[in-house]
């Protein structure tokens, strides 16, 4: 069950329907999870500075279980997410920052209790 945060200094306009479901089956398949385990959710128009420019950028947190342990899998997923936001979204690549955080079963909630005993 990823938790994905997409928080950019762009306007709301640009994230249609649409852009949410290629990017959410983007990442499904990257992080190789179902696409109906996916969550994301996107900040538009925050004041935001990466790199030291306020110029249109991307800040990105993606929150797995199991997907997001170690360099080897992190490179491949942000090869694929940079590949997908630069094209969608006509940022370079030094526009985009992406931080991955390796979530536990024990610290995601749902249906009453946490992941580890679903």
């Amino acid at each position: 069950m990823p938790l994905v945060q997409l928080q950019t200094n762009l306007p709301a306009s640009v994230f249609s329907e649409d852009f949410l479901l290629k990017f959410s089956g983007c990442l499904a398949a990257s992080l190789g999870k179902p696409a109906d385990r996916m969550n994301l959710a996107v900040t538009p128009a925050l004041p935001l500075l990466v790199a030291g420019s306020c110029s249109p950028c991307v800040m990105l947190t993606v929150s797995a279980i199991g997907a997001t342990d170690t360099a080897d899998k992190n490179k491949e997923h942000s090869a694929n997410i940079f590949d997908f936001l630069t094209s969608q979204l006509s940022l370079s690549e030094d526009r985009i920052i992406v931080q991955f955080n390796e979530l536990q079963p024990h610290q995601v909630g749902k249906k009453r209790t946490v992941m580890t005993f679903l």
